[in-house]
């Protein structure tokens, strides 16, 4: 199962391909084709799309993260006047920045600031696929360590705002493996967020969804000799499945279930049922959990829609941003209170 290393490269392998398949954006939003197969290309493989863009309304910028480190950051202002709120965008998995998507995957936050914490070690602009991370990389990542970078920096931001304009809500986005920082962020700053947003992630611990995706595949061999490796003795610098036992051993006690459905902030949660990476039981299975929270929680759930929440003549991704601008003119109406696809 150790993944062979070529050229400073961490290769994964096949057998658990789905665990690392989940770069920083999911989606394939509007796609190219590739002239060899003529299938959708994710947009970090379509350098005609990006030369042909208007210039970013993001730019990069360095924050405060942990032990006196600096992590990477996007930043926008809204598109429109006013500004009506504030979005902190947490990620998915992987090296890959949002530096070449960003104002198209987040053009419909129109009256929002819009914030990407990037994972310690991204830079926005980075690109490489997430199968062919660098072995410095592979060693430093773990949900702890990301998790620690993203509450400094998030604490700064935060502060930084509060004297602008204290009134302005705030909102917590977290895509796919991303979403998994979520309640640890959301319990860490204060003021709490207007809401908890996640996209593309089950809700439940990654264990848990990841022994269901492993059995949904026919690898549940694999996943169980994973889980025996990091039980072991092994040292945490060792790389099984693409990444470290150091990233194995914080997922398998990473919770993320209990403290989103004891959390006091609205929860939306938004999938598509066609997920590739997260079984659609998963996402059920949370959402009748969820349903008892004392805080409130709404689904929006996209029909035939894949992990990036896109399918023929629909992106969810943009019918959530909508949403969300509906709710930014009147926020006392409530998170949930805006959702248009169920």
């Amino acid at each position: 199962m150790t993944c062979p290393h070529r050229s400073g490269v961490v290769q994964a392998s096949l057998v658990l391909a789905f665990l690392l398949a989940v770069s920083a954006v999911p989606a394939v939003l509007s796609g190219c084709s590739s002239p060899a197969t003529g299938q959708r290309m994710n947009m970090l493989d379509c350098p005609a799309d990006r030369a042909s863009e208007a210039p970013s309304r993001f730019a990069a910028a360095q924050l405060p993260g942990a032990q006196g480190q600096t992590v990477w950051a996007l930043q926008r202002g809204p598109v429109v006047p006013p500004l009506r709120y504030r979005v902190v965008v947490i990620p998915g998995s992987g090296c890959a920045g949002m530096g070449a998507v960003a104002d198209r995957y987040f053009r419909g936050l129109l009256h929002a600031q819009v914030t990407v914490l990037h994972k310690p070690g991204v830079h926005p602009a980075d690109a490489t696929p997430s199968h062919q991370c660098s072995r410095s990389f592979v060693a430093s990542d773990s949900l702890a360590w990301w998790s620690a970078h993203a509450r400094v920096a998030l604490r700064q931001l935060i502060q930084a705002h509060a004297a602008e304009a204290p009134s302005v809500p705030w909102l917590l986005v977290g895509i796919s493996e991303g979403a998994e920082l979520l309640p640890s962020l959301a319990e860490a700053v204060a003021p709490a967020p207007a809401g908890v947003v996640m996209i593309a992630s089950s809700g439940l611990d990654p264990r848990d969804a990841g022994q269901m995706q492993a059995e949904r595949m026919g690898h549940l061999a694999d996943w169980e000799a994973l889980a025996r490796a990091q039980a072991g003795p092994r040292p945490d610098s060792q790389v099984l499945q693409g990444r470290s036992l150091r990233y194995w051993r914080d997922l398998w006690q990473w919770p993320v279930q209990q403290p989103l459905l004891q959390g006091p902030w609205p929860l939306l949660q938004a999938w598509g049922d066609a997920d590739e990476l997260v079984p659609p039981t998963a996402y059920e299975q949370f959402a009748q959990q969820a349903s008892h929270r004392h805080a409130p929680y709404c689904a929006l759930r996209v029909p035939g829609a894949d992990h990036g929440l896109q399918t023929a003549g629909v992106d969810g991704v943009q019918r959530l941003w909508s949403a969300l601008e509906s709710w930014g003119r009147t926020p006392q109406s409530g998170l949930c209170a805006h959702l248009t696809l169920r």
